[in-house]
């Protein structure tokens, strides 16, 4: 999962760029990169680390120019080197940068074909650089020396015939202007925002509604699945649907994990969609386990408070804030390798002991991927104190991996993979275990956009929408996402010179 942003404006637009890619920060730890476009030349600086580490003054004062996009990354395979961050150029045609959040099902594929036939070549492991050519590539063979807007539809509808899987784009053209598109299933999010300036109009992309509101941009609407809407230099608009059959399947898992609660994703809030998978859970709770006797609710924070608060609701019992989060700790979740993870979990979390102390606590979480930090976090309730440790998801079970730009790792790593609930219950550690359903979960979300029928669920059912995975592909990229590839890679990242990346 990453995060990305794009902004033409009338003035400026580093600062914006950068304050966008700060509250996108959940999204991705791993890597940031901004680039703009200044006297027709690209300004570019991206490196390894949070936001505010890659970005001091003197790199921001270098990034001139009114256009420019940015993005923070996540890996979700392969090494964490500052070769694979992002924005990425390539000098032909015109002068192309574009950011990428998702993953390409069919890369292999895509990678042989630019070899082959394309004749372009690709520097990195990243799909996000594949996406990057073959755009190149469809712009080239456009019918006009000058791009027209219709040329750059016509190269974006070319993308979606010959690339599968998930991705939200933004994308620099030289001479010309911002380019965004979003895959024909609409996995991953996109939006679109306006700033009223006494220059005129400035526009904004973004993942989230949150980065368009830091930035005082007024939300215009999501970027439609199979949609492009080109920005010229000048701030003139033009979209066209350019995928041949969209369908609306967004990712599930934004709702229960990774966007803020305060971003509103396909007409949906984040935080009303987390409040009903409480009441839907709650209810569950109270049918299923109406003879346990549960003192009080305790969420594992963050993602999981709001649900937390209203399952304490619906059972009508306390709800207390037993964990203390140490702020200056990433998401554990997104960090690559699982012995940083496992690390992380106890400087993260700290029990407060007087709200586990002779009482039987049910803790609530967004869900259950390893196992791991679940084990420990009850591990630490047993410590400070609990008699007993009830333990509720507000995910269904994850038993497949993910294909579509979430680090849900190699099937083996799943606790829930081939797993009953006894099984996993023991695992972690508790005295009970519940799950919601994946019917229950689904229901919680469509409340805020009756209009979407189907959402990607397939890390819970293995019904993966591009119906183009099958068991070898999951084989291969088990291969690249286990724990031993995937920290060996980080071991030698820094050894890896990034030639496209701005001294320090």
């Amino acid at each position: 999962m990453c995060g990305i942003v794009g902004i033409v404006g009338n003035t400026p637009v580093g600062q914006s760029l950068y304050d966008g890619l700060t509250v996108l920060q959940h999204r991705g730890q791993d890597a940031a990169g901004i680039v703009t476009i200044h006297e027709n030349t690209f300004r570019l600086r991206k490196a390894n680390g949070l936001v505010k580490d890659v970005f001091h003054t003197r790199h921001m004062l270098r990034l001139q120019g009114n256009i420019g996009i940015g993005h923070v990354r996540y890996p979700t395979a392969g090494t964490s080197s500052s070769s694979e961050a992002q924005p990425f150029y390539a000098n032909s045609p015109f002068g192309i940068s574009l950011a990428h959040n998702g993953n390409l099902t069919n890369a292999e594929e895509l990678k042989h074909w630019l070899y082959t036939e394309a004749r372009r070549h690709v520097n990195t492991t990243s799909d996000s650089e594949l996406l990057l050519n073959i755009l190149g590539h469809e712009l080239q063979n456009a019918d006009n020396l000058e791009l027209q807007p219709e040329d750059i539809f016509k190269a974006v509808a070319n993308v979606h015939k010959r690339v599968r899987g998930a991705y939200a784009t933004v994308a620099l053209i030289i001479g010309y202007g911002m380019v965004a598109f979003r895959d024909p299933q609409g996995i991953r999010p996109l939006v679109f925002g306006k700033r009223e300036t006494e220059k005129g109009a400035e526009y904004m992309i973004a993942s989230e509604s949150v980065a368009l509101d830091a930035n005082d941009f007024e939300f215009v609407r999501d970027v439609a699945p199979g949609e492009a809407i080109f920005f010229t230099q000048d701030g003139q608009i033009h979209s066209k649907q350019c995928a041949e059959n969209p369908t609306f399947s967004p990712c599930i898992f934004e709702y229960v994990y990774f966007a803020r609660p305060d971003s509103t994703i396909d007409k949906i809030s984040v935080y009303g969609s987390r409040v009903e998978m409480g009441k839907k859970l709650g209810d569950k709770v109270a049918k299923e386990w109406a003879d346990e006797d549960i003192d009080v609710v305790i969420p594992i924070p963050e993602t999981s408070c709001d649900t937390a608060l209203q399952i304490a609701q619906t059972l009508n019992l306390p709800y207390r804030q037993g964990f203390v989060k140490n702020r200056y700790i990433g998401r554990t979740f997104i960090m690559p390798g699982q012995e940083q993870r496992k690390k992380s979990v106890r400087r993260k979390l700290n029990a407060i002991g007087a709200e586990f102390a002779g009482k039987n606590v049910l803790l609530v979480d967004d869900s259950i991927v390893r196992g791991t930090t679940s084990e420990q976090i009850i591990e630490m309730a047993r410590n400070a104190g609990a008699k007993k440790v009830y333990f509720a998801s507000a995910a269904p079970e994850i038993r497949f991996p993910n294909v579509y730009g979430i680090d849900m790792p190699s099937a083996n790593e799943l606790i829930a993979h081939g797993r009953e609930l006894e099984d996993i219950c023991q695992l972690i550690g508790a005295d009970k275990l519940i799950y919601q359903s994946i019917e229950d979960l689904e229901e919680a979300v469509r409340v805020g956009n009756p209009d979407i029928k189907r959402f990607e669920t397939s890390v819970f059912n293995g019904q993966y929408i591009t119906n183009d995975i099958d068991q070898s592909y999951l084989e291969r990229l088990d291969a690249m996402r286990n724990n031993e590839v995937k920290e060996q890679s980080d071991k030698n990242a820094d050894s890896i010179i990034d030639m496209h990346n701005e001294g320090s």
